[in-house]
């Protein structure tokens, strides 16, 4: 099975208005980490000293890194057509697709999966479903927690352990059950066709 965990650091909690200061990626392939798509952004905003104190990240950090519309082509093409999984799928959702329609920019084309609302089905009975608290309750190993990269390698075991709790016989579940557990539609990211731009025929003469 190969899928994608993502997760993003931000300067608060409004996508269109609260930017993002990290995006990290991860993709795995037969229960293995393949690959990292991991980088910082520069959110031309001063981050809030209480968003600092959640993720860590300082403005001196971001100073000088790529800004958002440089690196969603490159993280679509990472991504590609995966599914794509996260922890509170829609909070990371609503900021990736902010700013795919706000640049025009390519997405990812996977279906998004918001392991949050499976937890809550699959691991029946735990005191909340906080991401920390069912990286310990699996005792998936863990270190840091609120940077992008680390909290989507943890939600990808995550994910691993689920699909693995509801196997049946061996086989993974299909996508279709898996949308099924989050009780919501499938979503996909927005996928925005740049309109060609007309050529001014006045400015040829």
């Amino acid at each position: 099975m190969e899928f994608i965990a993502f997760d993003l650091e931000t300067t608060g909690t409004v996508g269109g208005v609260d930017q993002i200061v990290e995006i990290g990626a991860v993709r795995f392939v037969n229960g293995q980490v393949e690959s990292v798509f991991s980088t910082l952004v520069d959110p031309r905003r001063p981050i809030p000293e209480g968003a600092t104190a959640v993720n860590g990240i300082t403005n001196d950090m971001v100073q000088g890194k790529p800004l958002i519309e440089s690196i969603l082509p490159s993280f679509a093409d990472f991504c590609a057509g995966l599914p794509m999984v996260a922890h509170n799928a829609p909070f990371d959702s609503q900021f990736l697709a902010s700013d795919i329609a706000k640049f025009e920019a390519s997405a990812p084309k996977g279906v998004v999966l918001d392991t949050l609302p499976i937890a809550r089905k699959v691991f029946p009975g735990l005191p909340n479903y906080r991401l920390g608290t069912l990286v310990q309750h699996l005792k998936i190993p863990s270190a840091d927690f609120h940077r992008a990269e680390q909290d989507a390698t943890y939600c990808g075991f995550l994910f691993l352990e689920m699909i693995k709790k509801i196997s049946i016989n061996g086989l993974p579940p299909q996508i279709e059950n898996l949308i099924a557990l989050t009780g919501k539609p499938e979503y996909r990211l927005p996928q925005i066709e740049r309109q060609p731009k007309q050529l001014d025929l006045l400015a040829l003469f």
